[in-house]
């Protein structure tokens, strides 16, 4: 290994860079995406789209996921769990929020997701993890996500991580048509 790798396995590896976490999986290499790897996303999001019963990404959806990835300015930032084989099964994606009370960015966990026939092996744990570790190396004050209420396996994992299930808010959205017709205008 070279001093490099070593440096970011102890800085706590950011985007483009892998991490094993000591104790950690050494078949599973928790990594950030690259463009070539977006096929692997691509499957990936359809794959949680089947798992949730939501109709899938059309191949528009699917260009400017990417294009918002890996652009020039991207929007957010996806670790993906590597095996050994070099099948990508899972992946994890984030962005920074701000807490105006705080005073310190939050790190939003919008999705986390292995492929079903992948479970069982902490996989899922791996990716978490990688995201608190990002967490504080980011000087995070926080790190917050959304869970559907009939994913019981999920809230049972993240409970029993120490999360707290935020009793006194509400999830608010106003989708693309709510926005237009706040704004005026009109979807082009």
């Amino acid at each position: 290994m070279s001093e490099g790798q070593q440096s970011d396995r102890q800085s706590g590896a950011g985007m483009g860079h892998t991490y094993h976490a000591p104790g950690a999986r050494s078949d599973i290499t928790i990594r950030g995406a690259r463009a070539e790897d977006a096929p692997h996303i691509g499957r990936l999001v359809v794959a949680l789209a089947e798992f949730e019963g939501l109709p899938p990404p059309d191949e528009e959806a699917i260009n400017r996921l990417m294009a918002d990835a890996f652009g020039p300015r991207p929007r957010f930032e996806i670790f993906l769990a590597e095996a050994a084989d070099g099948q990508v099964v899972g992946y994890a994606f984030v962005f920074e929020t701000y807490s105006t009370f705080l005073a310190l960015p939050t790190l939003y966990l919008e999705d986390l997701f292995v492929l079903p026939r992948y479970r069982g092996r902490r996989i899922g744990y791996e990716l978490f993890m990688h995201c608190v570790r990002e967490a504080v190396r980011r000087g995070c004050g926080r790190m917050e996500w959304a869970v559907l209420d009939w994913n019981r396996q999920a809230i049972h994992f993240y409970e029993r991580l120490g999360a707290k299930h935020l009793h006194d808010w509400r999830l608010y959205r106003l989708d693309r048509a709510g926005l237009d017709r706040l704004a005026g205008t009109q979807h082009r």
